[in-house]
This record gives structure tokens, C-alpha cells and sequence, in this order.
């Protein structure tokens, strides 16, 4: 076919020098090798790192930002790949949405959903896992569920590499545990099943929208009895966060929804939303609360009320008041 003449093509003129193009005022540099790639991060510091670029692309399309150095991972060999590394998945840093699903997804239909929710075709195409946690949104929809599922990060640079819990990454607003020199190399996700995960995103629109609220929740359950609890949002901080009180609530509890219905009231204590353009303050803390028992009318088998239209199970306000 002409794609793999193509390909063969391509393969016949491939060669591990880096490629730097530029004018005096800006490169774009296209390292072949890990440790190239590492080099020039390391030389130029204040590089932008690009991988699909559909967050980088608006900065100098909408924002007129001017980039002086750009390095490129999807050259760089290996950094396309996803592979089985022990109990993990290794995810590279020029692997797509689209790449990633099948891997991520295996027995977690809710994270398979929600990925297919956001962004379009092309940008689940092109945009990368790893970019989207270095970007460090405080309302993407990955990093919640990761954090969820136990992911680790994997930082690298030119005489270093160490792994952390994604939790551990965010600092802050726009704040990144990452030193100079050092990007993210890998993203780990156990392969285990996670059959207590469950994910809800809450938009505007339902496909290509940012999310207003983003929960992530996974439980470990013995004889009817919670043992671990992971819960994560995004839209609720200044970073993806865990939600520890609302976890403490429910380690050590009975599976049943008055234990959700605790979790849900103990969230107060876990956020401070901001009102914006998305949602209120308080529509978040009072989805973020719905949510926790959604969860918990799943997980328990509880019919889950019709709130809207003919037929709705629930007066107006009478949730609100059950939490």
C-alpha cells in the first residue's frame, strides 16, 4: 500500500542526529534519543516541550505568546510507546489519547467514557498523556482518575530519574514537583482491575467541554467492609486533588449508602471551590456531593433517583438537605 511505501521510505532516511531548525530568534529542536532530548532540556531550560501541541498550538495562536525554543518528543524513539513495565503500564511521552485508551481503559469502562468525552477525534489524535499531566490543569480530566487508579509520574533529566505518586506532582497552581532539566519521561498506571472505579464528569456540554466538576473515585471492599479509598476532583482546588477526609470517612465503614452519605458532608472539609465562568462555588460543593453518593447508590445497588421531568423521585432541594 502507499502508507508503507511511505513508511519504508521514511525508515531508509532515518537518522539518530538531533534536528534543529531556526531563524536567530527561534529553533524548534528534534532530538532522536532520550539522551539527546535530555540535553537540549538541559542546555535550554526554558524550552516549551511539545508533544501534540493542542494546548502549546492556542498559546501562540490565541495568546500571540512568543516561543524561543521548542523541543519536540515525537521523534525521540521509544517515547511512543506503551509497554508493560512490572505491575504498570508505561506510558511514553509522545503517547496519544487515542494510543492510551485500549491500555487504560482494560475493565475501567467509566475511564474509557470519559476519555472519549473530551476533546475531539483529532485532538484525542494528537494531544498526549504526559502533556496533559505536565500541563498540571487544576480541571483536566485525566489527572483525577490517575490519581484514582495509584499512577505514578516519572521525572528524568540528564543525570536523573525518580518516580513520585501523580498525587505528589501538583503543588499549586500552575506548580509542578519538577526540578530544572527534568520533564516527565513515563506515566505509570497499575494494570490490576479496579472494579470499585467509577468516574463522572460534569460539563456544560456533554462532548468537548471543560469540565466544571471532575470525580474520580476507587474503593477496595472485603466482606462487605471498606478497606482503601481513593477519591480524586478535578474543578475543586487549585490542583487535581485527593479528597482525605472524605476517604477517611469511609475506611473502615460498611459498604452502605449512609457511609457515602457521611463521605459527601465530610467533602466540605476536603475543598474550597472558586466561583468562574464553569460553575458557582456552590453548585461545585453540591455536585461534588451528589457524586460521592451516586457512587454510593452504584456501589450498593441503591436506585439511583430520577430528579427531573415526569416522574422525578425527589422534591426540589430534597438531596441538598441529605447532605
Amino acid at each position: 500500500s502507499r502508507r508503507r511505501r511511505e513508511a519504508e521510505l521514511m525508515d531508509k532516511i532515518a537518522h539518530d542526529e538531533t534536528v534543529v531548525l531556526g531563524d536567530g530568534r527561534r529553533r524548534f529542536i528534534a532530538p532522536a534519543q532520550k539522551e539527546a532530548f535530555a540535553q537540549a532540556y538541559a542546555g535550554s531550560p526554558g524550552a516549551t516541550i511539545v508533544a501534540g501541541a493542542t494546548d502549546v498550538g492556542l498559546w501562540v495562536t490565541k495568546q500571540n505568546r512568543h516561543l524561543p525554543d521548542m523541543i519536540w518528543t515525537g521523534r525521540v524513539a521509544g517515547f511512543d510507546k506503551v509497554a508493560k513495565s512490572g505491575v504498570h503500564w508505561r506510558i511514553g511521552p509522545a503517547v496519544t489519547h487515542a494510543a492510551a485508551m485500549t491500555a487504560l481503559a482494560e475493565g475501567r469502562p467509566d475511564l474509557a467514557e470519559v476519555m472519549r468525552r473530551f476533546g475531539s477525534v483529532q485532538v484525542r489524535a494528537s494531544g498526549t498523556v504526559c502533556g496533559n499531566i505536565a500541563n498540571g490543569s487544576p480541571i483536566g480530566d485525566l489527572p483525577p482518575m490517575l490519581i484514582a487508579l495509584a499512577a505514578e509520574v516519572e521525572l528524568s533529566g540528564v543525570a536523573s530519574n525518580r518516580q513520585m505518586p501523580l498525587q505528589d506532582f501538583f503543588i499549586d497552581y500552575g506548580k509542578q514537583d519538577r526540578q530544572e532539566g527534568e520533564f516527565v519521561s513515563a506515566i505509570l498506571v497499575p494494570r490490576a482491575p479496579a472494579p470499585q472505579f467509577r468516574a463522572y464528569k460534569i460539563s456544560k456540554r456533554f462532548d468537548q467541554d471543560i469540565s466544571a466538576v471532575m470525580g474520580a473515585f476507587n474503593l477496595s471492599v472485603s466482606n462487605g467492609r471498606i478497606t482503601d479509598a481513593r477519591i480524586a476532583f478535578g474543578g475543586m482546588a487549585a490542583t487535581p486533588k485527593r479528597a482525605a477526609m472524605a476517604e477517611a470517612a469511609l475506611i473502615g465503614s460498611q459498604l452502605e449508602l449512609a457511609s457515602f452519605t457521611a463521605a459527601a458532608a465530610a467533602l466540605a472539609e476536603d475543598f474550597t471551590p472558586i466561583t468562574d465562568m464553569r460553575a458557582s462555588a456552590d453548585y461545585r460543593r453540591q455536585v461534588a456531593a451528589n457524586l460521592m453518593l451516586k457512587y454510593g447508590m452504584d456501589l450498593t445497588g441503591t436506585p439511583v433517583p430520577r430528579l427531573t421531568g415526569s416522574g422525578g423521585d425527589l422534591a426540589p432541594g430534597q438531596l441538598r438537605e441529605t447532605v
